[in-house]
């Protein structure tokens, strides 16, 4: 394989290692295995499921805000579906050694600064819970409502 793979052609580099790796596992003699980069790519690997489930629990995080916010948009419906399309994703690529690594509170902050003076429908939504009102478990596991029962305002 010639140099500099890894940086031109990433798909034929994971290949030619995936490859490496299977005659090394065979008991054969492999000598140009690229053993930083895979041990960067298997490190990355992990870090990206992360970030997606970040991500995902970032934007259900989003949009139950904004159903707090403009419960009566017309948009209302829209973002209850895209709670449970999130959360879906979340708990498809979820591992239990990622909870360590999710700072709920961080991504709730990101989540406020991203509805902070929102104007939907041409109005200013009401005012936000200043702390997340729902643990990473109820994100992972509970029904659409009652997240959304969560983050309305006690009477």
């Amino acid at each position: 394989m010639p140099d500099g793979l890894y940086e031109t052609d990433i798909v034929a580099w994971s290949r030619h290692q995936a490859d490496l790796l299977r005659r090394l596992a065979r008991g054969e003699r492999v000598n140009d295995l690229d053993w930083d980069h895979v041990v960067r790519e298997i490190e990355d690997v992990g870090l990206s499921e992360l970030n997606a489930v970040r991500s995902y629990l970032r934007l259900m995080l989003v949009h139950l805000l904004k159903l707090q916010g403009w419960p009566d948009s017309p948009a209302a419906s829209h973002w209850r579906q895209e709670v449970i399309s999130f959360q879906s994703d979340a708990q498809q690529r979820f591992a239990p050694s990622m909870q360590q690594s999710i700072d709920l509170a961080a991504l709730y902050g990101r989540a406020l600064k991203q509805c902070a003076g929102a104007r939907i429908d041409g109005l200013p939504g009401a005012q936000q819970p200043a702390i997340c009102p729902v643990s990473l478990d109820d994100l992972l596991n509970a029904d659409q409502e009652a997240l959304e029962r969560s983050f309305a305002k006690p009477d």
